[in-house]
């Protein structure tokens, strides 16, 4: 018997998955490839709202956890997965300067919120009114992540590569089956697929959809990620990332012409310079209603498990969440309460009826 069934590889799933191997614990892991939203992922790690100018919540907390783990996971995996770089985060008035420099007097924004204005980035990026700095931030590259983790898990004999079908899964007293594999617990990490798991689509999963345009130009040179109504990040060999929208109607996976459109006219405001569309890619966030993740047991199945919800900050949230799961099943240690899907159990005996 395993110690544990994962289902889904992306943020959390990987998280989880190399956290049971720290813990010398067997697992499977379950992966189908439906869901997109860590691959196509911007990958920022910021921990700073940069329209508000507040710390995202517990960021400061996780980006110490984070880092140090994607730095063991490179070496894991003998990947360059992480690419530090300061985020500039263009000023549109006075008013927003002064908002800065307010915030950056707060004891846990004063890290990240630099307070020496820099009034060029870059010449094809022109500022009236200069640019604010956030330290401690960067890009942790996703689509190489779970593609090298998995060929990880292949490599040792723990991936399987098939849709997860639940009605083949049996529930006992003491250990779950599943198509003759038998574990003691199941931890569901599907993303937004959540909504089509049974045991737990009772949960106010809404999801908002996701788009990014890839662009190149070779004269834009651009060395760091800056933030005005779009984010513009490097990829290197002068290509960049310009996102993203958010859609909370429209749960498709498609890219669409709408969001393309939008972002160029926001790009078109943001740089001077000439630039070519080379690509467009969209997937869906598993966003929640009240904000915050869905971390937990379910409400009568002892060995059913979730860990999910983490919208667009899934790069700072799923390593610390993941390993406070397993504090949770292993060690007794309570879930924080703002993410214990605990806090809708009367959704989900309401739903019952």
């Amino acid at each position: 018997m395993l110690d544990y069934i994962v289902v889904g590889l992306g943020l959390s799933g990987i998280a989880l998955s190399n956290h049971l191997e720290a813990r010398k614990r067997s697992f499977v892991v379950f992966e189908d490839d439906s869901q997109t939203s860590t691959k196509v992922a911007g990958g920022i790690y910021n921990p700073v709202i940069l329209k508000r100018f507040t710390l995202a919540w517990e960021a400061d907390k996780q980006i110490n956890y984070s880092i140090p783990f994607y730095e063991k996971l490179e070496k894991k995996l003998g990947e360059d997965l992480l690419n530090s770089f300061n985020i500039y985060r263009r000023f549109h008035s006075v008013e927003e300067q002064n908002n800065w420099f307010e915030a950056a007097d707060n004891f846990r924004l004063s890290p990240f919120l630099n307070t020496q204005l820099i009034r060029e980035v870059n010449s094809f990026i022109p500022s009236d009114f200069s640019f604010g700095k956030v330290d401690k931030t960067g890009a942790l590259d996703t689509d190489l992540l779970v593609n090298s983790y998995k060929k990880y898990l292949q490599s040792h004999q723990l991936l399987k590569n098939e849709r997860f079908d639940y009605t083949k899964l049996k529930l006992k007293e003491d250990s779950v089956s599943y198509d003759g594999v038998e574990a003691k617990n199941i931890l569901f990490c599907e993303g937004f697929g959540v909504v089509k798991n049974p045991y737990f689509n009772y949960l106010p999963l809404r999801g908002n959809k996701g788009e990014y345009l890839v662009i190149k130009s070779e004269d834009l040179q651009l060395k760091q990620a800056v933030k005005s109504s779009v984010f513009i990040l490097p990829l290197g060999n002068d290509l960049y990332k310009v996102g993203a929208t958010y859609n909370h109607e429209d749960k498709t996976q498609e890219p669409t012409l709408q969001a393309k459109e939008k972002l160029q006219r926001d790009l078109d405001q943001l740089i001077t310079c000439t630039y070519e569309i080379v690509d467009q890619v969209a997937g869906i966030r598993p966003a929640t209603s009240d904000r915050r993740p869905l971390v937990g047991n379910h409400p009568e199945h002892p060995r059913l498990f979730i860990c999910n919800g983490f919208g667009s900050r899934g790069v700072l949230i799923a390593p610390l969440l993941s390993e406070k799961l397993l504090n949770f099943i292993e060690d007794d240690i309570p879930l924080p309460p703002e993410v214990d899907i605990a806090r809708f159990q009367k959704k989900f005996y309401k739903s019952s009826f």
